[in-house]
């Protein structure tokens, strides 16, 4: 009997015989011809006795007055052992009355079987039961700051706008298209966005844009233009930044949305890009006063001598230096006047009409030093950086744009002394230390 939990190799031989046998009798010649070939301790009976030596298995059909068939004898020896069995079955040279040969063709293992459908199965297994249950770590990661996000998303207004949760707190906001927007800037922790929910503007984003200083961020395909549009004739926007040639904010990675943002464009240059007409004057001059109270005031000393000579026009004797009995001093009453600044002929003012005239249409920008000379032409829409980058080397600007009121900002921290564009744009207040002037000026 085979013992199955310790069988290692099968023998497998083919037989034939010069006459009709049957399986009793190629048996019977196996265990009368290999007695005693081997010695006891292989004596073919006692092995299968003890459960060393399988079952042996003949199957043989007869045809034309021969028999041929297969036999394989199970064995849990070691190869050594095995082989001599396999060995001493190729002695046999007949089965009853009839001429035999055995052949031996091949040897299995039966553990290297079991090893390769361990693998094979394992395989399926893991293909079939772990591919939809087993989450990575990111996947989790990412399945936690999703629900999170959803819960940070607050709805605004009667049209119930998906917008972030420091919307009304903020000074400044960003306005997207859709909740999907607001949804990826709230993955890269940007909780000032609120949707329009499409191309109709709801009256919520027209009463939140008064208040406030907004950026339109908006797809870079035909829907985000036509959005732009529309709140540049609904709202009041300071400024537009958009996504990349035909992608959506939805899909923008962290660093997309930081250089779209860097790159925002004044809304004045966007109104003559579009050739919208600005404003009514009265709305404008009320959206004006509400956001001067938002915008930061511009910093116009440039260095200490300069803040006390403006200083000092103002001040009086202090009244405990001045002698009791003495009257009041003459001096407190005198207003020392700051010199007049000397008109300039009209030839010094011609010299950048040239640069004017080489940029005219071009949207770039010219950095100058103080011998009015070249040091960078740039795009418009970097002029900002490049002036928030520069060391103290420039003097001036000349650029192909609208005067804004963050560049003239940026300038008067700069230390510039003349900022000169295209055109004068919304200016709230306007530095005493920045000289501006325009082409047609």
């Amino acid at each position: 009997m085979q013992n199955v939990d310790t069988t290692k190799y099968v023998i497998y031989a083919d037989i034939t015989a010069e006459g009709i046998v049957e399986r009793p009798d190629v048996v019977g010649a196996i265990f009368g011809q290999t007695e005693g070939l081997l010695g006891s301790d292989l004596d073919l009976r006692d092995l299968q006795k003890t459960g060393r030596l399988g079952r042996i298995d003949v199957q043989i059909a007869s045809s034309g007055g021969k028999s041929s068939g297969t036999i394989s004898i199970p064995s849990s020896f070691d190869k050594v052992e095995t082989a001599i069995l396999a060995a001493a079955l190729e002695t046999i040279d007949r089965v009853g009355p009839c001429i035999a040969r055995i052949a031996v063709n091949r040897i299995e293992d039966v553990r290297a079987a079991k090893r390769k459908y361990v693998i094979e199965r394992a395989k399926r297994i893991l293909v079939e039961m772990f591919d939809e249950n087993i989450l990575e770590t990111e996947e989790i990661t990412e399945e936690i700051k999703q629900s999170v996000r959803v819960e940070e998303i607050t709805h605004l207004g009667k049209d119930n706008l998906p917008a972030g949760p420091n919307v009304l707190d903020s000074d400044a906001i960003l306005v997207v298209e859709g909740r999907a927007d607001v949804l990826n800037l709230l993955k890269y922790g940007i909780k000032n966005a609120v949707a329009v929910g499409g191309t109709n503007v709801p009256p919520t984003i027209a009463d939140l844009c008064a208040k406030k200083v907004v950026t339109a961020f908006t797809d870079g395909d035909r829907g985000g233009e036509l959005i732009v549009k529309e709140l540049l004739q609904v709202a009041d926007i300071d400024y537009v930044a958009r996504a990349p040639e035909g992608k959506n904010v939805e899909d923008m990675t962290q660093k997309e949305i930081v250089r779209a943002l860097r790159q925002k464009i004044p809304v004045e240059q966007v109104l003559d890009q579009y050739k919208i007409k600005n404003q009514p004057k009265r709305r404008r001059e009320i959206t004006t006063k509400r956001k001067s109270l938002i915008r930061e005031k511009p910093l116009c000393m440039r260095n200490t001598a300069e803040r006390a000579e403006a200083i000092a026009p103002r001040r009086i004797v202090p009244r405990e230096v001045v002698p009791k009995a003495a009257p009041v001093p003459v001096v407190e009453e005198i207003v020392v006047t700051p010199p007049e600044p000397v008109p300039q002929p009209e030839p010094v003012r011609e010299w950048f009409r040239k640069h004017m005239d080489e940029l005219d249409g071009t949207l770039c920008a010219r950095l100058l030093d103080r011998n009015e000379n070249v040091i960078k032409e740039v795009a418009v829409r970097d002029l900002a950086r490049e002036l928030k980058d520069s060391n103290g080397d420039v003097n001036g600007v000349i650029f192909d744009g609208v005067v804004t009121q963050r560049v003239l900002d940026i300038a008067a921290d700069k230390g510039l002394e003349y900022l000169i564009g295209a055109k004068m744009g919304n200016i709230v207040k306007k530095p005493s230390c920045v000289k501006v002037l325009t082409k047609e000026a």
